[in-house]
């Protein structure tokens, strides 16, 4: 047995349980807001602030056919780690854990374009949004299944404004959507800023090239040894793997603050 790796993970999960449990007086932190997107159309979002706006800034965004609330269990334990957020509700989505896409219905009801693609000035609005309103110094991205790709794509577009990104499962998922299968690595040759990417483990393969493009050594990977979920739910505590993914999580967002995570 490898005792000092067998004590790192009791701490390490020691000190996970210590953040769950104190992520609930973050989570009275959040406030649900607006803004426009650059096509004019309405964004929903929750915003969980519970720093000074010096702390880096984590804008999250959701997987297909799901909404902003992705992110209540996950938002409130960053906040307990030193960030600021913002969880997103996209254009292209839907509903989950009781909370429905605002974003969608308006962009459904105004007859806008509801695909993966028509998207991204979403995410596009929300970077420039929060760098105007919350976010004085560092922002991350962080994207979950379509949008982990698109995150990339942002990052690979917009050096001057990220910082970091976290990709939960990405991949070239826009062939159907009128782009080549090289879409995303033709964006992801460009990004100058540090990237975690993961997945469920028969996922790696999805993901795999867009990471070997990547440039530098300022890239990390996570790949769990169980079956692990797809997207930004692989957090979620019902789920046994939940802890390896966010020491993972935790060990590469230490590049972004100095406090204890």
């Amino acid at each position: 047995m490898n005792i000092p790796k067998v004590l790192t993970k009791i701490f390490f999960y020691l000190s996970v349980l210590l953040t769950f449990c104190t992520a609930q007086l973050f989570a009275d932190e959040k406030e649900t807001i607006t803004f426009k997107a650059e096509d004019g159309l309405e964004i929903t979002a929750d915003l969980y602030i519970a720093h000074k706006l010096s702390q880096p800034f984590i804008i999250l965004f959701h997987q297909a056919g799901w909404s902003r609330g992705e992110y209540l269990e996950i938002a409130p334990k960053l906040n307990e780690m030193g960030f600021n957020c913002m969880a997103v509700d996209q254009r292209s989505g839907g509903g989950v854990n009781d909370i429905e896409n605002e974003t969608y219905k308006r962009a459904v009801k105004e007859k806008k374009e509801t695909d993966y693609l028509s998207a991204y000035v979403d995410l596009e609005s929300a970077v420039k949004f929060a760098k105007a309103n919350y976010a004085k110094e560092k922002i991350l991205v962080w994207g979950s299944s379509y949008s982990a790709a698109l995150v990339l794509k942002l990052a690979g577009e917009m050096p001057g404004l990220i910082n970091g990104v976290l990709s939960f499962a990405p991949g070239e998922y826009f062939a159907g959507l009128g782009k080549s299968d090289t879409y995303i690595s033709n964006a992801a040759m460009n990004i100058k800023c540090p990237v975690f990417i993961t997945s469920a483990k028969n996922e790696k393969e999805n993901w795999k090239n867009i990471y070997d493009v990547i440039p530098g050594d300022n890239k990390f990977s996570f790949v769990p040894e169980t079956k692990g979920n797809h997207g930004s739910r692989a957090l979620w505590e019902k789920f046994d793997d939940s802890n390896d993914y966010w020491m993972e999580v935790s060990s590469f967002l230490k590049l972004f603050t100095n406090e204890d995570i």
